[in-house]
C-alpha cells in the first residue's frame, strides 16, 4: 500500500518525535523516503521516560533504527513528576519540554499522532465536560520556536500497521499501552471496540466531527480574543471583574476559557466555570476567594480577577545580607538587583514582612504604614507575601521590593544614577 501525508506546510527542517513505537517507526520511514524532505533537513528526537525498565533499550533500538536509514538521531533522559496531573499528562509535559529545548528556529516536529488517537482524544475531552478542546488535536500548530505537525491524523491506525507490515519494519511494544488503568487505553481497548460493533464508521465519524468543530472553534476563537480585551487590562494576568459581569454567561465563559488559554495555564475543569461564578465573580469586594486547579490558581481582589501558578511567599523567617555588587536570588525563585551593581555604603539586610514596618515616603516628614501603602498601590495581599523588604544598616525600612522606596533610598539611587530591581513578574 502507499502511505499518502501532506506536504509540510512550512519550509525548513523537519524533526521526528521518535519513539520506536509502531505510529512513529512508519512516520520516520515514511518521512525518510521523501527526497524533498530529506533535502530540507531530516532528524529524529527520542526522549526516555524512564518509566520502564527497558527504557535504555528502546533508546539504543531508536538509535540503530535511524542509523539503518541514515536519520540523525538525539536522545535525551527525562524526569516525569506527576505533580497531581496524573502520569500520562506528566510524560507528555515533560516531553514536549525536550522538544521544545531541541527545536530549532522554523524546525517542524512530527508528531504519529492518527486517526484512532483523535477518537480517543476528543473523548476523553468531552468526558472531561469542559468544553475546551472538543475539535481534538490540530495538525499544525505553533511550538516554541516552530512548530507541531501531524501528518498523519486523517489517517487509521490499520493503515500504519498494514504499511509496517508490507515493509518488515520493527517496532517497540510498550506494555503499558495495554493497561486499562490509563483512561486512554480504557477507551482503546474496552469502550471503541463496542462502539465499532454498533457503528463500523464511528471513528470517521468522531474524526469528522471533530474536523467540523475545529473551523466552528477558529471562527468564534477570533470573537473571543475581540471580547476578552475587552476586559482585559494593561497586565494580561488581570481582567476587570464588572466588565466580565457585563457579558452574557456564554461569553463570559468563553472568554475565561480563551484568558487560561491565553496565560498558557491548563484547562479549566468542567466544573469550574459555575465555580467561579458563584465564588469569585459574585463574591464581596472585600472578600477574596481562590480557585485552584491542576497547578493555577485565579483569585479575586477587589474588582480584578488574577491567574496564575501558585508562587509561594517569602518564607517569615528569611533574611540575608546584601552588599548590592551582584543580584540577590530570593527564595521565591526571583532576584534583587541594584542597576548597575553599585555597592551600597555598607551592606543592608533583607527579610520577609513580619508586620508593622513603616516607611518615610519622598517628601512627607512622617513614617507610613507598609501595609497601608501596599493597599494604595493596588498590590494584591498573595503578592505583598513575595516582596522583600530593603533594611539599612541602622534599620531603617528603604523598601519594599522596587514597587516602594523610601525618601532615603531615592536620593542614595538618584545620586548614584542607579536603580532597584526586582526581577521576574508577580502572579
Amino acid at each position: 500500500m502507499v502511505l499518502s501525508l501532506p506536504p509540510p506546510p512550512h519550509p525548513g527542517p523537519v524533526a521526528v518525535a521518535f519513539s520506536g513505537g509502531l505510529d512513529s517507526t512508519v512516520l520516520l520511514h515514511r518521512l525518510a523516503a521523501d527526497p524533498a524532505i530529506r533535502a530540507q533537513g531530516l532528524r529524529a528526537l527520542h526522549v526516555d521516560h524512564g518509566l520502564h525498565p527497558e527504557s535504555a533499550k528502546w533508546s539504543e533500538h531508536c538509535r540503530l533504527a535511524c542509523a539503518m536509514r541514515g536519520v540523525p538521531f538525539a536522545s535525551r533522559r527525562v524526569q516525569v513528576q506527576e505533580a497531581g496531573q496524573g502520569l500520562e499528562a506528566a510524560a507528555r509535559d515533560a516531553r514536549h519540554a525536550a522538544f521544545a529545548q531541541w527545536l530549532q528556529p522554523g524546525e517542524l516536529v512530527a508528531l504519529a499522532h492518527h486517526r484512532d488517537d483523535q477518537v480517543e482524544t476528543v473523548l476523553l475531552r468531552l468526558l472531561r465536560g469542559s468544553g475546551d478542546g472538543v475539535e481534538g488535536m490540530r495538525d499544525l500548530r505553533p511550538f516554541g520556536q516552530g512548530w507541531l505537525w501531524r501528518p498523519l491524523l486523517a489517517v487509521p491506525r490499520s493503515e500504519l500497521l498494514d504499511y509496517a507490515r508490507q515493509r518488515g519494519l520493527a517496532w517497540i511494544e510498550d506494555p503499558s499501552n495495554d493497561s486499562p488503568r490509563h483512561d486512554r487505553n480504557f477507551l482503546r481497548h474496552r469502550v471503541l471496540p463496542v462502539l465499532a460493533e454498533r457503528w463500523p464508521q464511528a471513528g470517521a465519524a468522531i474524526a469528522r466531527s471533530a474536523q467540523l468543530l475545529a473551523t466552528r472553534s477558529d471562527l468564534l476563537a477570533d470573537e473571543d480574543q475581540v471580547r476578552l480585551a475587552q476586559v482585559q487590562g494593561l497586565d494580561p494576568a488581570c481582567l476587570s471583574v464588572p466588565a466580565l459581569m457585563a457579558l452574557s454567561p456564554p461569553w463570559r465563559d468563553r472568554v475565561l476559557r480563551a484568558w487560561v488559554t491565553n496565560l498558557d495555564l491548563p484547562p479549566l475543569p468542567g466544573h469550574a466555570l459555575a465555580t467561579l461564578a458563584t465564588d469569585l465573580l459574585a463574591a464581596d469586594d472585600s472578600a477574596q476567594p481562590e480557585y485552584h486547579w491542576s497547578g493555577a490558581v485565579m483569585r479575586r481582589w477587589r474588582d480584578l480577577l488574577h491567574a496564575g501558578p501558585p508562587l509561594p511567599p517569602l518564607p517569615e523567617d528569611w533574611s540575608a545580607s546584601w552588599d548590592g555588587r551582584a543580584p540577590l536570588g530570593l527564595p521565591t525563585g526571583e532576584s534583587l538587583s541594584l542597576m548597575p551593581g553599585l555597592p551600597f555604603d555598607a551592606p543592608c539586610r533583607v527579610q520577609a514582612r513580619q508586620g508593622g514596618e513603616r516607611i518615610r515616603l519622598p517628601g512627607r516628614a512622617h513614617r507610613t504604614e507598609l501595609r497601608d501603602l501596599l493597599q494604595t498601590l493596588g498590590i494584591p495581599p498573595w503578592q505583598r507575601r513575595r516582596l522583600p523588604l530593603l533594611f539599612a544598616p541602622d534599620g531603617e525600612l528603604l523598601a519594599a521590593g522596587d514597587v516602594a522606596l523610601s525618601a532615603t533610598l531615592v536620593a542614595w539611587l538618584d545620586e548614584n544614577q542607579a536603580r532597584l530591581r526586582l526581577t521576574a513578574a508577580f502572579a
